[in-house]
């Protein structure tokens, strides 16, 4: 069950519905997005989504896309002026890259606790590079444990090529696809330390992003950058 944290409010529901109208509105004008797996969501209670992360669409895609209202946890450093103030308004929740940012896994179980369960995203890899998920942090696991939510992977394809920089942008009417898989519980093991379960957890958060990613991959004709950007 979540731990309710009323040190930290999460915000109204009703700004990841404005999140979502906006954003789709522009992803339909500017690309060709695909969606997969919306039915793969639980329609109730707490949901984590994890997503690959190679191109800088991903990010603002995610919750414009997703069946449910969400909350991603998005670089502090996006946190400025008024994309910051636009970002805090529609519930995003700035985090501090590599820091294990207390503050900010507090403000996601706090999403995660709000009523019958709400949905966090985020991009466990850390930052944008192939999106093979070859690594992850911790914070996804962590997440997953402290809140029992179902863990949903994400797999975000053609929102970057291969010689395309990391913070550019596909070019108008691209082809992109971004497809849900099934929903998981994170494994946990009776006898063993806190720390131990974990390691075990991010692993299998890896994994199950890994698996989800290549296989989609190679299901819809869309190869991953060959470069980190």
């Amino acid at each position: 069950m979540v731990t309710r944290h009323d040190a930290v409010v999460a915000p109204p529901a009703w700004r990841g519905h404005l999140n979502r109208g906006i954003g789709r509105v522009l992803f339909g004008l500017a690309y060709r997005v695909e969606v997969v797996g919306r039915g793969n969501v639980p329609p109730t209670g707490p949901v984590l989504f994890v997503g690959n992360h190679s191109g800088f669409l991903d990010g603002p895609m995610l919750p414009a896309m997703a069946p449910r209202p969400t909350s991603v946890l998005v670089k502090r450093e996006m946190f400025h002026g008024l994309l910051g103030w636009f970002l805090g308004f529609l519930g995003h929740i700035p985090i501090t890259r590599g820091s294990g940012d207390r503050a900010a896994l507090q403000g996601a179980l706090a999403v995660l606790a709000r009523g019958s369960g709400g949905a966090v995203g985020m991009f466990p890899e850390g930052t944008r590079g192939r999106g093979d998920v070859a690594a992850v942090q911790q914070g996804a696991a962590w997440l997953a444990l402290q809140s029992g939510a179902r863990l949903v992977p994400v797999a975000f394809l053609g929102t970057r090529v291969t010689g395309a920089g990391r913070g550019s942008l596909p070019p108008l009417r691209s082809r992109m696809v971004m497809e849900f898989g099934p929903p998981v519980e994170l494994a946990t093991q009776s006898g063993t330390s806190g720390r131990q379960r974990l390691a075990a957890a991010t692993e299998q958060v890896r994994t199950t992003l890994a698996d989800h990613v290549a296989d989609a991959a190679a299901r819809h004709g869309i190869a991953l950058p060959d470069d980190l950007g």
